[in-house]
């Protein structure tokens, strides 16, 4: 095995939702891996921290705060990576959220136009104005972020959401649709599901009064525990690397197993 594959030296990688959680271990790990990497997410100083942690490992890092949902932050922050690099070869398409943890019959349309906005519109607006920045170098990689409750639903003790569920459904079709349009480009797209991750968008899971929740959750994991930020590494730099270089247009699950049971 040519382990010279996995390799990302002399590519720019941009990651939304950077500032934490597998954004952030994703970050570190194309940095590992020998990318330039530009965090971004809504609160510098969260992100100034990140961009220091990269810069330890002997790479460019670059933090710049935006908003997601809001296409003008978009276009800057997109400007700004191409005005310091010159090129973005890796977008990995994190950034989400989930404002409302209540129960359906209660939600209101804030709260579903809120979700879309930034899991569903601000994924895709990204994708379509970083692709027209590869389009133009050559090609890329685009990997996409859903979850587990991209494929399933969930009841309100499990994991209280309402338009997140929908918003990740969308994100994994919006996927092979981007997959399906930009091949002829060279610009690959895919998608990491991640299961139930120790994270703060999980983190009502861990109170001392969800125990026998989690302890449930958990027991139908087949392999019995929970995802770490960690854990997602090894497959983002694969999917951002030439290894997986005939791969687009996959949803990649990263459960502990769940998905198959």
């Amino acid at each position: 095995m040519d382990s010279k594959r996995f390799s990302l030296e002399g590519k720019v990688a941009l990651i939304t939702g950077g500032s934490r959680g597998i954004g952030k271990a994703s970050a570190l790990a194309f940095a590992e891996a020998g990318a330039d990497v530009v965090v971004s997410s809504r609160k510098q100083a969260d992100l100034d921290l990140v961009a220091d942690e990269i810069k330890a490992k002997n790479r460019k890092g670059l933090a710049i705060a935006a908003h997601v949902a809001k296409l003008e932050d978009q276009k800057k922050l997109v400007d700004q990576v191409v005005k310091k690099f010159g090129r973005i070869d890796i977008l990995f398409n994190n950034a989400g959220t989930n404002p409302y943890p209540g129960t359906l019959l209660e939600a209101e349309e804030w709260a579903w136009d809120t979700t879309m906005n930034v899991n569903l519109k601000g994924q895709f607006f990204l994708a379509q104005r970083v692709a027209k920045v590869m389009k133009e170098k050559g090609g890329g990689k685009i990997i996409n972020v859903s979850s587990i409750y991209g494929s399933r639903g969930s009841n309100e003790e499990e994991h209280p959401a309402v338009a997140y569920n929908p918003s990740k459904f969308a994100v994994e079709g919006l996927t092979k649709t981007l997959a399906a349009k930009l091949a002829r480009y060279k610009i690959y797209v895919n998608c990491i599901a991640p299961g139930f991750f120790k994270t703060d968008m999980m983190a009502h899971l861990f109170k001392p009064e969800m125990k026998p929740i989690l302890d449930l959750t958990v027991g139908a994991i087949p392999l019995k525990m929970y995802g770490e930020e960690d854990d997602v590494k090894g497959l983002a730099v694969f999917l951002a690397s030439r290894a997986s270089n005939y791969v687009t247009g996959g949803i990649f699950p990263v459960d502990g197993g769940l998905s198959a049971s």
